[in-house]
């Protein structure tokens, strides 16, 4: 069985512009997010999954100048990347996170690709109790087929209500340990104010040290004013409409569906 880990990464940020190219203590936030990448035990391969655009041919230099690998697919669509990617590198799996997220677990990336490898029946294993950013993902590669195969969306940048679906996948929640939650909602770079925090934290560590996610906590408690530098920025999410859209288009397509996936999981 491969399992992969796919980081996917845009420079078309509006809200902060070239935003994962911003330094955090002498390295970029997307170099930063592959040396954590690196330190993933379970993973065979890592691929920077970009798009086709000219705007991000530089996150090519980026990765090949970090020795990993790197993919160019749809600009809008993020599943679909993510599958064709996983599929051109024959990944059963993935792990995967966003170059916007720099303090990502390594601990629970290492440990979904140990419930990966001993339950190949889950086709989506995702962690809760940590802040957004932190938390971390693994989707079985037919599972990313079978909703690429069906949905009606073509930009899929938020994406996790196209695939936690119990009434369609076999769904794994993984609650942290309690030492692995913290009094914050968000670590992830989507404004000034998410950089500037990212940029404090950094500045407390070593230049060349992976920050484990524990230390990194325990530094935010004993400097409690780095917890305020972002609190006010509020998270992105999909529109309630749409929402609802997508689960009214699984109740009433539950059937139709449930056939695609196993004529996808029997080939």
């Amino acid at each position: 069985m491969k399992i992969g880990f796919l980081i996917t990464a845009r420079l078309k940020s509006s809200r902060l512009k070239l935003k994962i190219l911003k330094p955090l203590n002498g390295y970029s936030v997307i170099e930063r997010v592959i040396q954590r990448s690196k330190k993933i035990k379970g993973c065979s391969e890592i691929v920077l999954c970009t798009s086709k655009l000219a705007q991000d041919s530089i996150l090519n230099k980026i990765a090949k100048e970090n020795n990993i690998s790197f993919f160019n697919g749809s600009s809008e669509d993020v599943l679909q990347r993510l599958m064709n990617a996983a599929e051109l590198h024959d990944m059963d799996y993935i792990i995967g996170i966003t170059a916007d997220n720099p303090l990502f677990s390594i601990y629970h990336a290492d440990l979904i690709c140990k419930t990966i490898k001993t339950n190949n029946s889950l086709d989506y294993i995702y962690t809760v109790g940590m802040p957004i950013g932190v938390n971390i993902y693994g989707i079985k590669t037919k599972a990313l087929k079978t909703v690429c195969e069906i949905k009606e969306e073509t930009d899929t940048e938020i994406w996790g209500y196209l695939i936690n679906r119990p009434e369609i996948f076999n769904i794994k929640k993984i609650e942290v340990d309690d030492k692995y939650k913290i009094t914050k909602e968000r670590m992830t770079i989507d404004e000034i104010a998410d950089y500037n925090f990212f940029k404090e934290l950094y500045n407390f560590f070593p230049k060349k040290s992976v920050i484990d996610v524990l230390d990194a906590f325990k530094c935010l408690r004993e400097n409690p004013k780095l917890l305020k530098i972002n609190n006010m920025v509020q998270q992105k999410d999909l529109d309630e409409n749409i929402k609802s859209k997508i689960s009214n288009f699984y109740l009433k397509n539950k059937n139709h569906i449930l056939k695609i996936k196993k004529t996808i999981y029997s080939s």
